[in-house]
């Protein structure tokens, strides 16, 4: 656990702070992983081709796996997966519903922009957790393979069809920010970070402002690969 913990707190509140916070975030990524599973199993009904349905579906079964993984490691613990989900159940179902695709191209981007994002972010905590925790993350991150497909899949929409690249770019700059604010709103709430930081929530504001600017850096560049402004 990559944390130092001052003379004047107490290992045993130090360690309740640590595992709240872990809670707290399989139980975010959790039900984010349920919720994709749903998702792109929805979603793939609309796919222009078999192929492409195949495509979803198999990225679907693959988030379901990662839901397993991370209530495996929930019960793990102790905890009950559900109850640790249940806190960001309505915040992650509003998301859904504020940024419903019209159609196949938008419900492609849509997975393309949240799954690249939620990997970011998983990236970015993880490096303070404990090896058994980060071991299990590792597994979720859906991975270069995943997004590799999802982006050249992107990229050969865009060739048959450039008419869609304006609206697929106001698409994904709807998507990032209604994605920065979900995940800004919910680490308020649940005071992400600030259980692993010496300094408390000043510090843990600082690391969280740090984490946003790189996740959209790293959106950007993903945007500029497909020829899109992001």
């Amino acid at each position: 656990m990559s944390i130092s913990s001052p003379e004047s707190m107490p290992a045993g509140e130090l360690n309740a702070r640590y595992d709240k916070f872990v809670v707290d975030l399989l139980g975010v990524i959790a039900y984010g992983e349920l919720s994709a599973f749903e998702r792109l199993s929805s979603d793939a009904r609309y796919s222009p081709t078999l192929h492409d349905r195949a495509l979803l579906g198999k990225l679907a079964v693959a988030e379901f796996g990662h839901f397993e993984l991370v209530c495996a490691r929930l019960a793990g613990m102790g905890m009950d997966a559900e109850l640790a989900m249940a806190p960001f159940q309505r915040e992650i179902d509003a998301f859904h519903d504020r940024t419903r695709p019209a159609d196949w191209y938008e419900s492609l981007m849509k997975a393309y922009v949240v799954d690249t994002i939620s990997e970011d972010f998983y990236a970015s905590v993880s490096r303070f957790l404990d090896a058994d925790t980060q071991s299990v993350i590792a597994e979720v991150r859906t991975g270069e393979t995943e997004s590799t497909v999802l982006a050249a899949r992107l990229h050969q929409m865009l060739a048959d069809d450039p008419k869609l690249s304006s609206r697929l770019a106001l698409w994904g700059r709807r998507l990032v920010g209604e994605a920065l604010t979900q995940a800004q709103r919910v680490g308020r709430r649940q005071r992400f970070l600030v259980g692993l930081m010496p300094g408390g929530a000043e510090q843990a504001a600082g690391e969280v402002e740090k984490i946003m600017a790189s996740l959209t850096r790293n959106h950007s560049k993903r945007m500029s690969q497909l020829g899109l402004t992001a």
